[in-house]
């Protein structure tokens, strides 16, 4: 094997989503963008997550106008982002018109992968963006959500491989969103994804638990071909694995990825000054935490558990909600822990530990799920629970998306004049509330924007600053945001 490893750096996306709560600004971005280019990157995951729900939401910025600016910023590197399937950039499922609108106007803008997953690995929910994104000349990198469960094996990830290799996939991603991954299920994993699917394998973790780098070292001895890093200095913790690291360890050898380690260095100062102007966000979670192992919490949920119950007054409770999580978890079947599944997970967590009983308030959320509106569970739902939310009703069988209306006429209604663009009524169909109110700032001018403190002063002050108590609907209407 003499092919050299491609590397796809998650320094606009994936990095500071988990590490500053997806709070890097566009113009972080664009002025390290000319040397970001210069790299040979195989990709930058730069868009998709929480970013489009994040720059309208706090940022003062069109998640639109971000792509293209990168677009232009980067004209020699694929652009990457990450596509919930059904669920496109939400928290719930949406019409087939809206993902269709959606996956066309991001491949005009800008987006040349994407990255398209489904939480509970139900492969129905990802045909359709599959089929759209081959249709407008997309790559589709079709992901498979790794996670630990009695229900769960390396025969049936193989399996979902296979089914989405059927669907027209040109690559697949061992999307491992907790660092659970470890070193020789990895390796057992490529090699028989390389041997019995035959298509590109690109390998994604979060080193939480500490193993990310020696996670990548087996999968590339087992033939992976990409894999995720992010520059070092928005890398490690429940980030990703650092990119210097991994190019160095494999310099000179057969998979040597050939990147240039001076001009790496030379982003990774340029990263850690424009970390400093987001200290208001670290989490203050530690560098490794093996609790991810028993936990399974994704990197970014960890850090907005702890935020959410500080603003709760309840941060002394952490520990219990982090114990009741997996337990939720088997009662809904062993759910993948990936946006939406963590956010429902988290909340009804939480809701048991502070509501003073088990299930005594459940979530909108689990009802959904157990009804059968978000897919198929991996498990079987705990037949109590499924009583309490269902009675004598069954679940749905088919496709969630069969169920909706077609929404983007609706939307375009509803928004209005306040629509500037089809990218607009997207936004809008996506986010209602959270895209009129951007909107509405920028119809003025956005001179209601407060600019973001500096490092320092918010260093200074975050100490002081006193955390409002909210009720716990609004904890939970937080958490299922997510990051």
């Amino acid at each position: 094997m003499s092919q050299a490893v491609k590397i796809t750096d998650t320094c606009l996306r994936d990095a500071h989503q988990s590490l500053l709560a997806t709070r890097m600004r566009t113009e972080h971005m664009l002025p390290i963008a000319e040397k970001l280019d210069c790299v040979g990157y195989h990709s930058l995951e730069a868009w998709g997550g929480a970013t489009f729900d994040s720059c309208m939401r706090f940022l003062g910025e069109d998640p639109w106008e971000r792509l293209r600016a990168l677009r232009s910023a980067l004209p020699n590197t694929p652009i990457q982002m990450l596509l919930r399937g059904q669920n496109i950039l939400g928290y719930r499922h949406y019409p087939d018109d809206i993902v269709e609108r959606f996956v066309t106007l991001a491949k005009k803008n800008g987006v040349d992968i994407f990255r398209i997953f489904d939480a509970l690995n139900d492969v129905r929910n990802m045909a359709w963006a599959m089929q759209v994104t081959k249709r407008v000349g997309g790559h589709v990198q079709a992901a498979i959500c790794y996670t630990i469960s009695p229900v769960h094996s390396l025969d049936a990830f193989v399996q979902t491989a296979k089914e989405l290799a059927a669907l027209g996939a040109d690559s697949i991603c061992i999307k491992d969103m907790a660092g659970l991954l470890a070193p020789y299920p990895a390796y057992e994993l490529v090699r028989r994804l390389k041997a019995e699917v035959g298509l590109p394998i690109q390998v994604h973790t979060h080193y939480t638990s500490g193993m990310g780098t020696a996670t990548y070292l087996k999968a590339i001895e087992a033939g992976a071909d990409i894999v995720d890093t992010a520059i070092s200095t928005v890398a490690l913790g429940t980030s990703q694995p650092p990119t210097e690291t991994l190019v160095y360890t494999l310099q000179g050898g057969e998979r040597d990825t050939g990147l240039d380690l001076k001009l790496l260095s030379e982003i990774a100062t340029y990263f850690a000054r424009a970390r400093g102007e987001y200290a208001k966000y670290e989490s203050g979670l530690p560098g490794v935490d093996v609790n991810v192992l028993m936990y399974q919490i994704p990197g970014g949920m960890l850090s907005n558990l702890v935020s959410q119950l500080r603003q709760q007054g309840a941060e002394d409770r952490y520990s219990d909600v982090l114990a009741e999580m997996p337990r939720v978890r088997a009662d809904l079947g062993y759910p993948p822990l990936v946006t939406p599944t963590s956010q429902i997970v988290g909340t009804q967590a939480t809701f048991n530990v502070l509501s003073g009983g088990r299930y005594q308030v459940v979530s909108q959320e689990v009802k959904n799920y157990v009804r059968g509106l978000y897919g198929r569970p991996p498990g079987e739902i705990s037949p109590e629970l499924k009583k309490l939310v269902l009675g004598e009703e069954r679940p749905i069988q088919a496709r969630p998306a069969d169920l909706l209306e077609p929404g983007y006429e609706k939307a375009r209604d509803e928004i209005g004049d306040l629509a500037q663009s089809e990218e607009d009524i997207i936004a809008y169909a996506l986010f209602p509330q959270v895209a009129h109110e951007f909107f509405e700032r920028r119809a003025r001018g956005f001179e209601a924007e407060a600019p973001a403190a500096p490092a320092a002063a918010v260093v200074a002050g975050a100490a002081a600053a006193p955390q409002p108590p909210v009720s716990l609907w609004k904890l939970a209407a937080r958490m299922e945001r997510g990051r």
